[in-house]
């Protein structure tokens, strides 16, 4: 069974992923201070490699491996974003990505994934099929699973992204991420406790896959049967390792509506000038929906990928 990191295992991935992938800036807003009353920094890790924070993760796992495990490949399952980011670390080492999606996959995340190298594979959307089509792939080729969230080197790839922000805001009170496997907050809360125990945690998911706020409240895993949403890297269930996380170190999860994450990814366009996808846009809209309050205080807030496709982008003209 997977363990989540300690805060070593966090700081020893930044230094190993060192050079292999952004440093995201951070951003604000006046108007959006003033309308909830705190101070918002916004860390653009859509404007990391692969377009997403992912690559953190997939790189610090790929490039851990030993060289002759490493050198049989390596196989994940994705929505997307961890794919891309598997086969842009797993190129760096020059050996070989499978990658099993489903085909409801956005074309632009297909088209991410074959870009940076990744072979695909299409399923269909279900956790079961794609697990089992990963399992398949490894007993054919002997690659590692690399697994999207119940990994502890992802996790702890992903809480490099909190380092690098407190790095950059200082007196930061809470830390507001979305949840979808649950790798991204488990590593936020890790490295956040790490660095001073009374930072806020907070999640936010789609109302449509709140798999993370109904097992929060009922003590157990408690998964959706069939979650549906725009915020499509997020309809993954908790694992074990990071549920342990959130039920131990996250203060609070908020639900957003699907007409809110679209809300929030024109607001952070309209205030920002930049691009988030949906999965993005829910811990924006939990704050602008007062599912998350956090008045009064200093609050990072990580907007997690940026690969949407200009083509179908979920809001009419004007």
């Amino acid at each position: 069974m997977t363990a989540a990191p300690k805060f070593d295992a966090i700081k020893a991935a930044r230094a190993r992923i060192a050079g292999h992938v952004r440093r995201t800036p951070v951003l604000i807003s006046e108007s959006l201070n003033d309308e909830l009353g705190a101070q918002l920094h916004f860390k653009c890790e859509n404007l990391q490699l692969s377009g997403a924070f992912k690559a953190r993760g997939a790189f610090n796992a790929v490039l851990n491996l030993p060289p002759a495990q490493a050198a049989r490949g390596v196989v994940t399952h994705s929505s997307g974003n961890h794919g891309a980011a598997l086969a842009l670390a797993a190129r760096s080492r020059g050996i070989s990505a499978y990658v099993v999606a489903p085909r409801t996959t956005p074309a632009s995340k297909q088209q991410n994934m074959r870009r940076y190298g990744a072979t695909l594979q299409l399923c269909e959307p279900t956790l079961l099929a794609r697990q089992a089509a990963a399992e398949q792939l490894v007993a054919e080729t002997g690659a590692t699973l690399i697994h999207p969230f119940d990994n502890a080197d992802v996790m702890a790839g992903q809480g490099t992204v909190t380092l690098e922000l407190l790095e950059q805001v200082t007196g930061v009170d809470a830390l507001v991420c979305p949840i979808g496997g649950g790798g991204l907050i488990s590593g936020t809360a890790v490295a956040a406790h790490g660095i001073d125990a009374r930072i806020k945690v907070l999640g936010a998911e789609p109302k449509g896959a709140d798999d993370a706020w109904r097992s929060q409240r009922a003590g157990v895993i408690t998964p959706v049967a069939q979650p549906s949403s725009l915020a499509d890297g997020l309809l993954a269930t908790v694992a074990p390792s990071t549920f342990e996380i959130i039920r131990t170190q996250v203060h609070a999860v908020g639900t957003v509506s699907e007409e809110e994450i679209v809300a929030a990814m024109r607001r952070i366009w309209d205030e920002l000038r930049i691009l988030i996808e949906p999965s993005s846009a829910v811990p924006v809209a939990a704050l602008l929906n007062g599912a998350l309050v956090v008045k009064g205080l200093r609050v990072g807030i990580v907007l997690t990928g940026g690969n949407v496709d200009l083509h179908r982008l979920p809001w009419g003209p004007g």
